[in-house]
């Protein structure tokens, strides 16, 4: 019996981009005796849905599209009970967790290199009762990442996000947020928070590669508290300019769980996608949950 493959391929990703190497990706699949089923996305969600009623039937699933495409491809995968291999061939606009798996933007080269076989063991976040891939964002910028205009992102790439995260310096603020993790309580206000599983985040801040273990059960925290003095901000500018993550004035730890009780409306952002505010978030971490084809 042949083996199967599922292909989910989001149309509306980098529509700039020419569609030929996703013909050539199917070659490829198909040369490696895969038998070969494109499905194109058609709305929000439908990736999880023809998961979900497709998936227990193949042996591989691949998605092509943005980071939102595979965080709907993973939270379909995430509720069967056999779970195929997953493939990923990145061609949205910023493609955060394809830089921290260090995958191709060619889709013949990411082809090929799922076709190798090469596993690398995933953590999944669960974020209440939904799944994020690489991180779980809230505060400052974290709207930028789901308000970008499709045909913006098509045509400016990642350019787009920080226009729209300029939009958001007029209403930068602090959110009074109370988090426990790992037990750990951490009370106070917050102009970003997130907590993540990749190197990039949003990508606009980046985490030391060696700091980073994709499959070790712990999210990297990250949170930046609101200034008090002159110095505090400048302290701070300095810190994130240099990307020292552990200078006073920024908090970063290594955590496996954590609690998130806001004391105002608090909208969140799950892998660049809008998550309305909770009074309560549980994220929790699924160590090793997927196997993911390099």
């Amino acid at each position: 019996m042949s083996k199967k493959l599922l292909f989910i391929v989001n149309p509306t990703s980098g529509k700039k981009q020419s569609r030929s190497p996703l013909f050539d990706a199917v070659s490829i699949f198909s040369d490696a005796g895969y038998l070969v089923k494109v499905h194109l996305t058609t709305a929000p969600g439908d990736a999880t849905r023809t998961v979900l009623s497709e998936g227990k039937r193949y042996d591989i699933i691949v998605s092509s599209g943005g980071d939102g495409t595979l965080n709907e491809t993973i939270a379909g995968l995430m509720q069967l009970d056999k779970r195929p291999l997953l493939g990923y061939l990145p061609r949205g606009s910023t493609n955060d967790f394809a830089a921290s798996l260090h995958l191709s933007s060619n889709p013949v080269k990411a082809a090929q290199a799922v076709m190798e076989q090469r596993l690398q063991m995933l953590d999944i976040g669960h974020w209440n009762e939904r799944y994020f891939v690489y991180v779980a964002s809230f505060g400052a910028f974290t709207r930028s990442s789901y308000a970008a205009p499709q045909a913006a992102k098509n045509a400016l790439g990642h350019f787009a996000y920080i226009l729209e995260g300029m939009k958001d310096l007029n209403t930068l603020r602090p959110y009074k947020v109370r988090l426990t993790a790992d037990g750990e309580v951490l009370d106070g206000e917050y102009l970003f928070g997130a907590v993540c599983n990749s190197t990039s985040i949003g990508g606009l801040m980046k985490l030391n590669p060696e700091r980073v273990v994709l499959d070790d059960g712990k999210f990297e925290m990250l949170l930046i508290p609101s200034p008090k003095t002159a110095m505090d901000l400048q302290n701070l500018i300095l810190a994130l300019l240099n990307q020292q993550y552990d200078s006073e004035g920024l908090i970063f730890r290594h955590v496996s769980s954590v609690t998130v009780e806001p004391g105002e409306d608090l909208p969140w952002s799950l892998d660049g996608e809008y998550a309305p505010s909770a009074q309560r978030v549980e994220i929790t971490n699924q160590q090793a949950a997927l196997k993911f084809l390099l």
